[in-house]
């Protein structure tokens, strides 16, 4: 480290790990202060899907810089804002939306919640503040998203602050709530958001939040076919909004803008963040249909009551709409789609090699690899104990590679699993190497642990 340097006085999130000092940045590259080259085989967390040291990106935030970088949305607004919620709208496939901005995925969860209860409120539904989650999610860090995430380990030292949330069982094909294969699912995961909601009673539940492709809690979970027409059917039935927590999936991630693009329903509100300024600046979004936006107008307070300090922050607009545009005109959602099927295939075959390699799931660059004891002999996870993902993450960084690890999708206790997500300009032969350092990852977990 340069000796002008000190970690005396930062707070790290583990305070026992050393942390590489990256110095710089391109590409799919990071570089740290020893001149060591790593691949960013993840985008830090799905974020810089542009990747590193985009010329166009960081001159946008310039340019708004210099005319203004600061307007405080209760009093003003600002141009980048006006024009970046007009190209999210024009980013979906049908209805009318409006964009309530943020300044990250947390805050946007938070928006989405509170705003689900301020609509039923002004509908003369007071009793209605339960919002549904799944039993496997991520949602974010803050109090309110932390009380919907399905996670034990993030959840647990903090639970005696968190709201009491009802929650069902996620899509997990993979390891079926219901102990059923696909060829019988009837779609009980979905059915069991009905059950739910008449269990609670109704009259008490706001929304329902859900993740259209899972990503940190199970990287790379997709529902199958039927599910989101099916959950977007039961919402209705009951007058229940849904939320799309696309904060990881969007922006292009899966081959499409939104993962929910995929599957022909759309929900009633949408948070994004992460991709959305592909980490150049803090930036969320909530879409949020018209017709939600219509009660809050016609009611006596004619407004949201609700908002943040950084939201709606001109430069990170400016580049918002900068990455939206490059996304637009190098049709990199498109490339996503492509570099999806090159990649996923070759890593299913991992599997021929590698009897712990348990699931690999996902779709476009959204990609997860699960690991079990013996995939011959079903699919245990690992001891708990052995943190077999953080041991896979180190072999990873000692052949050039990041990885974003993840567990405790099983019981709440145990299970590991990598998120892969590298920036969209990946090319076949980046992935192909990437895909040689797993191997060869895999196999030195194999030695220690198998």
């Amino acid at each position: 480290m340069n000796p002008t340097l000190t970690e005396d006085f930062i707070f790290y999130r583990d305070l026992k790990k050393r942390y590489p000092l990256i110095v710089r940045a391109e590409g799919i590259y990071l570089y740290d202060d020893q001149g060591r080259e790593i691949i960013d085989g993840a985008s830090g967390a799905a974020v810089v899907c542009l990747g590193h040291r985009n010329r166009r990106v960081m001159e946008a935030w310039m340019r708004q810089a210099e005319k203004v970088a600061f307007t405080h949305m209760s009093a003003f607004t600002n141009e980048p804002i006006l024009r970046l919620s007009e190209a999210l709208v024009k980013m979906m496939d049908d209805g009318p939306y409006r964009v309530y901005f943020t300044s990250g995925g947390s805050e946007a969860v938070e928006t989405a919640i509170k705003l689900a209860r301020q609509y039923h409120l002004e509908k003369g539904r007071p009793e209605r503040h339960k919002v549904i989650a799944r039993s496997i999610s991520y949602h974010g860090s803050t109090l309110g998203a932390l009380s919907l995430t399905g996670h034990h380990y993030r959840r647990h030292k903090f639970s005696p602050m968190l709201f009491s949330f009802p929650r069902i069982s996620p899509p997990y094909c993979y390891r079926c709530a219901f102990h059923l294969t696909p060829d019988r699912c009837h779609l009980e995961c979905a059915e069991d958001l009905e059950r739910a909601i008449i269990a609670e009673g109704e009259e008490l539940i706001s929304a329902f939040i859900f993740e259209p492709i899972v990503g940190a809690s199970a990287p790379g979970v997709a529902p199958p076919l039927g599910y989101l027409q099916r959950i977007r059917e039961i919402c209705e039935t009951h007058d229940v909004l849904l939320i799309g927590d696309e904060v990881m999936s969007g922006t292009g991630r899966t081959g499409k803008f939104l993962a929910s693009q995929h599957y022909k329903a759309r929900p009633q509100m949408i948070c994004l963040s992460k991709g959305l300024s592909s980490g150049y600046a803090p930036l969320g979004a909530v879409l949020v249909e018209e017709g939600i936006l219509k009660v809050l107008r016609e009611s006596s307070s004619h407004a949201f009551i609700h908002g943040h300090t950084f939201g709606g922050h001109p430069a990170s607009a400016a580049v918002g709409l900068e990455v939206l545009n490059i996304l637009r005109e190098d049709k990199l959602i498109e490339r996503v789609a492509e570099m999806g099927d090159y990649w996923l295939p070759r890593l299913e075959a991992l599997k021929e090699s590698h009897r712990i390699v348990g699931d690999v799931r996902g779709k476009g660059l959204l990609l997860g690899i699960e690991f079990v004891r013996d995939r011959s002999q079903g699919n245990a996870p690992f001891d708990p104990t052995l943190n077999v993902r953080m041991h896979f993450q180190s072999e990873c960084m000692e052949r050039g590679l990041y990885v974003y690890p993840g567990g405790y999708s099983v019981s709440g206790i145990a299970g590991d699993h990598v998120l892969l997500a590298p920036p969209y300009i990946v090319s076949a032969a980046d992935l192909d190497r990437i895909t040689a350092i797993l191997d060869d990852a895999i196999s030195a977990i194999e030695k220690k642990f198998a």
